[in-house]
């Protein structure tokens, strides 16, 4: 059967066969494997592997769901029933019976035809289900009216308002619009009712204030002004406290950086936000002043137990409690249960049962648990230990004598496979996909406190947190011990003096190393096999194939925050608005780790840095500049011309960042996204600052042709990504420096492609004389293991637990040097194929002359010929990619929305001649089933 697919960030998804029960003890377990070579989605001894270095196998019961991660979630004041808002899998509202521990009701934009198909096929039994045309979610999860006959869930614009029945369907729902303001969306997150139910407050995140609303007219009747980004809201008496994510407003003198249209005050070096505050409103008197109160970095969930009101601080990793009567900060609980690391736990929600206070830890896949005094705010709170939950925990609440929690990430991207179609000399790849996430409940009874240290052992071991992940040299001992390529501690000296990052986009390890039969494939899904990727292929045979390596990241959203921080914090895993707030958090401050990037921490350890255009989005490309025009620049350069033509002003560049730090370190001649740049040119640039400038200890390039969705066909644009990657190294391996020089390749997500074991599997090359040369490596690896080598290597130290924990890639390396270096191979797929407008400097023949060359560009014009009766529709189309920010200032991966994306592929691969597969005709973009006019899928849920 077929679902409609995913509406967030994948590319060229063509459908989805749900092929999981997910439902009770979930799916069926993969066979157990030689440790360090488990696969995701194996059954270890600690239980299940998944993509982020950690297994999981939770207390009590599971309950499945294959409709998305769920974003924030409440229980109705009976109990009975648990509602989470959701994403990923154009379901937007799913109801649970706590009681018989079923799905009941869901509503979303997904077809009612689709979700009962997928739904049955799921194992799921008939359930009520609503159509929406609004997809949005809100950072927050729904709240009930008191009594629980009515559901208000947040969305981008407002609040919706639904009857909620007895049997736990939802009714038809009523909009109560939050206008937007000087450009801003209301972006509503937290709410929360009047002690005496007459008022609904809610939280307006994209405003930085709270609106009281009467909850039946749906107006406004006053407006509160806050800190920052407003997450949640609790009353405590006639007091509404709020937590804003964001701090305290900006005074003179500040040190700011953006989010949103806010300047938070901010460390312009780290590029995060500096404080954090709960403001205090007396509703009994609005006109008092608003209070704040200071607390810890990036405050979101409360809750409040007699006089004590519990924070979580998640970007501090820790809880404060506030006495409400003073309105003082009484005591700080510290949420970091390994002593090798004090970041990267999050604690995103906070619970009671008797005199134990329970916290989820996002990030750690855990509730921590500590022994409070209720009657005593200020008495510290005993740590008791961890229980281990499934992945991501967003939510815990404590619900009749049971603890119930609500794991935004489920079992990870184990649900239904998806289809990718990728153009012209492709063939459709169906297999394992990113966004084919899930989620689920947990429930179990508290343990005793005894139990609940066993299970700490236990959260330990699927963490990987040991005495000994981190090790470091003392200065002295260093001196005393040879250089190797990869240091057992940190700060051992290193053979490897210069490293290369480069970022690539959105490649699964079976499209393109799939036909590599040395390594774990499948060929039938490799749609950029060795033709249009010899020089991946040619790099993987000469140092090493790495074929058991995972991205974490659903998307690019996700994935360069993995790659730049070792981590994607809990601000984008919970993203306002479903992105609407933010998708690449490159810009905003508030998608930060307290601890910094990678770059920072390698600057601390005393080294340097250079950046070639990742993490980078002020572009400054001159107006006019085309595709066609880079290419021929890069092309005639690359043939021994002129370079200076690169820099011309009609082409130049001046790219910079909103991160001070990594502004001070980028080159302004490299291109950010844009996919009406080519990656030839990007090469060429950075070449001419390599030769003129030489390398720093590291450099970090982003190459996003592979991306595909620009000017030239699919195949050529990976092909053009192929040959930038093979000159690249080329150049370094043929340089001075190559004796000591580590090259990293990766991607930032795998989320447009198939895998036959596992989406976020992808395509990974380690590139030096010390790397392990023509073998298979199957150890397990992620892109953190790769941040925490480079780490190593260069003396830094990790940037967060997860880094911490994770095992550098020792296998990879061999302390012996092999110094022949690496020759590019020529493309084998025309750098020009699918453009429309021939390059001034003519279309890529291959070095064919003659009557070949003329061959060649016939078929190049016939391929992307329109036939008359389809001009209108593809002019329709033609204007619609035109708004997608593929290309130009602004370019942003992965905006387009994904059933638009997939059929604009999909017609042009086949000349406008063939309905996209499922369709009945060839639909215009405002036509396209399911899609409402105008989307674009950024904010759909």
């Amino acid at each position: 059967m077929s679902t409609a697919v995913v509406r967030n960030k994948p590319l060229a998804i063509v459908a989805a066969s749900c092929t999981l029960a997910l439902l009770g003890g979930g799916i069926a377990a993969a066979s157990i494997i030689p440790f360090n070579q488990q696969q995701v989605g194996a059954q270890t001894e600690n239980g299940q592997q998944i993509s982020s270095n950690q297994v999981i196998k939770p207390i009590g019961d599971r309950l499945m769901t294959p409709f998305g991660k769920i974003m924030g979630s409440t229980v109705s004041p009976d109990g009975r029933y648990l509602v989470g808002t959701s994403a990923d899998r154009s379901v937007d509202l799913q109801v649970f019976d706590l009681k018989t521990y079923q799905p009941v009701a869901a509503a979303g934009t997904l077809a009612a035809a689709s979700f009962a198909t997928a739904a049955g096929s799921a194992g799921y039994p008939a359930i009520a289900y609503q159509h929406l045309t609004d997809g949005t979610v809100g950072q927050e999860g729904p709240v009930f009216s008191p009594d629980g006959k009515f559901l208000y869930s947040p969305v981008a614009t407002g609040i919706v308002r639904y009857p909620f029945n007895a049997d736990g369907s939802l009714g038809a729902g009523t909009k109560i619009g939050i206008p937007t303001v000087g450009g801003a969306k209301a972006l509503t997150a937290g709410m929360a009712f009047s002690p005496d139910g007459a008022t609904l407050y809610a939280a307006v995140n994209g405003q930085n204030s709270v609106v009281a609303l009467d909850p039946v007219a749906g107006t406004i009747k006053a407006t509160f002004a806050t800190g920052i980004a407003p997450r949640q809201l609790k009353f405590a008496g006639g007091k509404l406290y709020v937590s804003n994510e964001g701090g305290r407003q900006a005074v003179a003198g500040d040190a700011t950086m953006g989010s949103y249209g806010s300047q938070v005050p901010a460390d312009t070096y780290l590029g995060t936000s500096t404080t954090g505050t709960l403001s205090v409103i007396d509703t009994v008197n609005a006109s008092a002043p608003v209070a704040s109160i200071d607390v810890q970095l990036h405050p979101t969930a409360l809750y409040l137990d007699g006089a004590a009101l519990y924070v979580a601080n998640t970007n501090s990793d820790t809880v404060s409690v506030v006495d409400t009567a003073s309105g003082k900060v009484v005591q700080t609980i510290a949420t970091q249960p390994w002593a090798s690391s004090q970041v990267g736990y999050e604690p995103t929600s906070i619970t009671m049962q008797g005199d134990h206070l329970l916290v989820s830890l996002g990030r750690a896949n855990a509730v921590a648990v500590y022994k409070v005094n209720r009657t005593e705010p200020k008495d510290p709170a005993s740590y008791i230990g961890l229980l281990p939950t499934d992945y991501f925990p967003g939510n815990v609440a404590a619900v009749n004598g049971q603890i119930v929690v609500t794991n935004m990430r489920g079992i990870d991207a184990r649900g239904p496979e998806l289809s990718f179609n990728k153009g012209p000399g492709t063939t459709v790849a169906t297999g394992h996909g990113t966004h084919s996430t899930t989620a689920s409940l947990t429930k179990f009874t508290l343990p005793s406190d005894g139990q609940i240290q066993q299970y700490t052992e236990t959260v330990f071991k699927q963490n990987g947190w040991n005495g000994s992940a981190v090790k470091e040299a003392t200065a002295a001992a260093a001196a005393k011990i040879p250089a190797v390529a990869v240091p057992k501690r940190i700060g051992d000296p290193s053979t490897i003096k210069h490293v290369f990052l480069i970022v690539k986009e959105n490649r699964t390890y079976d499209q393109v190393y799939g036909d590599m039969k040395q390594g774990n494939g499948d060929a039938s899904l490799a749609q950029f096999g060795a033709k249009v990727t010899p020089n991946q292929h040619a790099l993987a045979s000469q140092f090493g194939l790495y074929d058991n390596t995972y991205d974490i990241g659903t998307n690019s959203a996700e994935g360069h925050n993995w790659m730049m921080q070792g981590d994607n914090p809990a601000y984008t895993e919970t993203s306002a608005g479903e992105y609407t707030r933010s998708y690449d958090t490159e810009e905003d401050v508030l998608g930060h780790q307290r601890s910094g990037f990678l770059w920072t921490a390698i600057q601390s350890a005393g080294k340097t840095a250079r950046n070639y255009g990742e993490f980078l989005y002020g572009e400054g490309k001159p107006a006019g500049a085309t595709w066609q025009q880079y290419y021929c620049a890069a092309s005639s350069t690359m043939a021994g011309g002129d370079p200076a033509q690169l820099f011309t002003p009609a082409l130049q560049l001046h790219a910079s960042s909103t991160i001070p730090s990594l502004n001070a370190i980028s080159d302004p001649n490299a291109a950010p996204f844009d996919t009406s740049v080519p990656d030839i040119y990007r090469y060429a640039t950075w070449k001419q600052d390599f030769e003129k400038n030489g390398p720093k200890n590291f450099q970090m390039t982003w190459l996003s042709s592979d991306h595909t969705g620009g000017t030239a066909g699919p195949s050529a644009q990976v092909a053009d990504n192929d040959l930038a990657v093979g000159k690249i190294v080329d150049e370094i391996s043929h340089s001075p420096y190559w004796k000591d020089s580590a090259i990293f390749i990766a991607e930032d997500d795998s989320q447009d492609g198939a895998d036959h074991v596992d989406g976020h599997r992808a395509p990974v090359q380690v590139i030096s004389p010390y790397a392990v040369h023509g073998k298979t490596v199957s150890t397990f690896y992620s892109q953190i293991n790769m941040v925490r080598t480079i780490e190593q290597i260069l003396g830094a130290q990790p940037l967060n637990q997860k880094v911490a924990a994770a095992t550098p890639m020792f296998d990879a390396f061999t302390n012996k040097a092999e110094l022949t270096p690496y020759t590019a191979v020529p493309n084998q797929v025309p750098l020009t194929e699918g453009v429309k407008t021939a390059p001034a400097c003519g279309n890529d023949t291959l070095g064919q002359t003659g009557a070949a060359a003329a061959a060649v560009n016939a078929a190049a014009a016939d391929a992307v010929a329109v036939p008359a009766s389809m001009q209108a529709i593809a002019g329709e189309w033609d204007s619609w990619s035109k708004k997608q920010h593929l290309t130009g200032n602004g370019a942003k991966e992965d905006s387009a929305n994904p059933y638009l994306f997939n059929r604009w592929t999909w017609y042009q691969a086949h000349r406008w001649q063939s309905p996209y597969p499922g369709d009945t005709e060839i639909y215009g973009p405002d036509n396209v089933p399911g899609v409402p006019a105008g989307s674009t899928g950024h904010a759909d849920g």
